[in-house]
């Protein structure tokens, strides 16, 4: 693998940086370059030759999972969720991109999906599909985490708050074990429920952290007019792009935080920008079926 030096961190308001993290690879870019980084190397390692996962519709991780493989020259087999997807990939910019990647999709339904984690469910793609190295939803285990402590450089130690979105938990404990013991990591989650912190507290080794949980929006992928307006407008200001699922939500909880007086005087904030950008086509072809504005 290859690797660049991070990113500068982009000015957006006298308290708020940014950190593009998405520059770091065109197509496995932000924090799944990081969580695949180390799992690649230990796949090249054990000499596998494939490469499992699972992921939805518009899963980013499918997409960075399709890209790694074709990249470093591993067949990719991507375990998906909702049989009814099988006639309509080629209408679904994500799974089209995985599939010119040389991804092989296995579309199984709802309820086998949810066994996903179970052994009698992984020795069935066994048995169909031999040997590979399985990378669990979202990417996160305990290699993930290790690629994900590398967001953070020693030119990050002057901030008082970190800011992230938070999926399945791997970027946020990634960052609070290689967080300074005087920073807050705050986690903002794209989706409903409290697990999320039971999740977080396996991989994380500081206590300097807290999630924030008053702008899922609704629940995964969930938006609405204000959220949408609120993207574009941060994009026509700034320069930036959001996605809607992540960042996108993350960001308006930073700013109406800053508006609430969350934030001491003069703290210094740093969110960081971990991509999603490739589903924005998606929820496009979504708001459109729905006669909704269109993110920009």
């Amino acid at each position: 693998m290859y690797f660049i030096k991070d990113q500068e961190n982009i000015h957006v308001k006298d308290q708020v940086f940014i950190k593009p993290d998405y520059l770091n690879h065109p197509f496995i870019s932000g924090n799944k370059y990081r969580k695949l980084k180390y799992n690649i190397l230990e796949a090249q390692r054990f000499q596998k030759t494939r490469l499992l996962t699972f992921g939805g519709a518009y899963s980013n991780h499918i997409a960075a999972v399709a890209a790694a493989g074709s990249e470093f020259g591993f067949k990719t087999i991507g375990v998906i969720r909702g049989e009814e997807l099988v006639a309509k990939v080629a209408d679904n910019p994500t799974l089209s991109f995985a599939k010119k990647q040389g991804m092989h999709f296995h579309f199984v339904s709802r309820e086998s999906y949810r066994l996903k984690v179970t052994n009698d469910f992984i020795e069935s793609l066994k048995s169909k599909f031999g040997d590979f190295y399985l990378i669990p939803e979202g990417g996160t285990n305990k290699l993930a985490i290790k690629g994900c402590e590398e967001i953070l450089t020693e030119n990050d130690k002057n901030f008082d708050f970190i800011c992230c979105s938070v999926g399945t938990g791997g970027t946020i404990s990634g960052l609070i074990n290689s967080s300074g013991s005087s920073q807050k990591i705050l986690g903002f989650p794209a989706l409903k429920g409290e697990f999320l912190k039971e999740e977080i507290s396996k991989f994380a080794n500081n206590p300097n952290w807290d999630l924030i949980s008053d702008y899922h929006f609704g629940g995964y992928a969930k938006i609405n007019t204000e959220l949408i307006s609120f993207i574009n407008e941060f994009k026509a200001q700034y320069g930036l792009p959001l996605d809607p699922v992540y960042t996108g939500k993350m960001m308006y909880g930073v700013f109406d935080l800053m508006r609430q007086g969350y934030f001491p005087k003069g703290a210094k904030i740093l969110a960081i920008h971990t991509g999603g950008l490739q589903g924005i086509q998606g929820m496009n072809d979504a708001l459109r079926k729905k006669k909704l504005p269109i993110l920009n």
